[in-house]
């Protein structure tokens, strides 16, 4: 993977400051799971900071990288599979850090009027949101997806997805870093989607990983903006209630529609189709 040696910051400018003059305060103190991740993936949108606490969960836990360029192929795969069963609107939650190609390009690859809705709490990652991916029928907010309610309502991401349609909500790596009851917050999204709605979800869980390293990892992510939680499979399999999971099911990330060889431990990723039922 290529290091970024000096990405975008340099210590030297202090603690809090506007670092790509948007306005918005970095805080060079405090890493983030999405700059983590976005170094992780071999992107320079990240500071020291981050760097420094992605090398110790490298250094404990060699295979995240791995991990996360496969987790991004998933994406890629749920979302082209998606769009080709005529799913024509996404909401992608917990975006983070652009990364090319992005959700509206895979969806684009099969239908280019495919519309999305990129939502992340991190005032930083929605400005680089709204300066690389807002163009026609794509949009940027800033939410927290543990208030579905108030963030299903923000009138900027109801400009671009009509929820009285089919729309597939992406929850990509980031329920691990929910430290309520996800399982609930994915319920209260679910009943708020039109009949033959998707969710695709990926996320950490404890399986096959050593104890040690998984609360030495957890430990380091106790310093972050946001906590690890990993879950096992049965905390992950009510996220899919009230749907009908799509083949193979819930499966390691490389075992999903792909030809490549599973990881042994680290997390689980499913596609799911909201029944009739379960819809609004």
């Amino acid at each position: 993977m290529k290091r970024c040696a000096e990405g975008k910051s340099r210590d030297s400018f202090g603690p809090v400051v506007d670092r790509d003059n948007s306005g918005v305060p970095v805080d060079l103190r405090t890493p983030s799971p999405a700059r983590m991740y976005d170094y992780f993936l071999g992107g320079k949108d990240n500071f020291t900071v981050d760097r420094e606490a992605a090398e110790q969960v490298l250094k404990l836990w060699p295979e995240t990288e791995g991990l996360a360029r496969a987790n991004r192929r998933f994406l890629g795969r749920a979302v082209r599979y998606l769009a080709e069963q005529g799913v024509d609107q996404f909401l992608d939650i917990g975006t983070g850090i652009p990364t090319s190609p992005n959700v509206h390009e895979f969806a684009r690859e099969v239908n280019p009027a495919a519309r999305v809705a990129y939502v992340d709490n991190d005032p930083i990652v929605t400005t680089h949101n709204r300066a690389l991916r807002d163009t026609e029928g794509v949009t940027s907010v800033q939410g927290d997806l543990r208030a579905p309610e108030r963030l299903l309502a923000e009138p900027r991401l109801r400009g671009v997805i009509d929820f009285d349609r089919p729309v597939a909500v992406l929850f990509i790596a980031v329920l691990h870093f929910i430290d309520t009851s996800a399982a609930e917050l994915v319920a209260r999204y679910r009943r708020a989607l039109a009949p033959g709605s998707y969710l695709a979800v990926s996320v950490l869980t404890v399986d096959g990983i050593d104890p040690t390293v998984r609360r030495r990892a957890q430990a380091v992510y106790a310093k972050s903006s946001a906590p690890l939680v990993m879950r096992t499979r049965a905390d992950v399999e009510p996220f899919f209630d009230g749907c009908d999971l799509v083949e193979p099911g819930l499966v390691p990330v490389n075992e999903w529609r792909a030809d490549e060889p599973p990881f042994t431990a680290g997390g689980l990723v499913g596609v799911g189709r909201i029944r009739t039922d379960e819809a609004r």
